[in-house]
């Protein structure tokens, strides 16, 4: 069975160990993705890392409300 990801969060490292916490506390399986090593490669300075977090497009309106939740805290 083909299952498509889609990227649901970009964020800071902190962020995302928030977001994956709940989204694990949910049973929503998801990719961290982390560019750091790559623009190192390319001599970029990495001032403001950003971290993608995706997930698969079935649990999007579950992770959605994750996420929701969290900026609504945040804020």
């Amino acid at each position: 069975m083909y299952s498509s990801h889609i990227k649901l969060y970009t964020g800071s490292f902190t962020e995302i160990q928030r977001l994956k916490l709940d989204l694990h506390d949910a049973e929503i399986p998801f990719i961290v993705k982390n560019n750091r090593r790559a623009r190192r490669k390319a001599k970029l300075a990495a001032l403001n890392d950003r971290i993608e977090l995706s997930i698969f497009t079935r649990d999007t309106a579950e992770a959605s409300e994750i996420l929701n939740k969290i900026k609504a805290e945040l804020n």
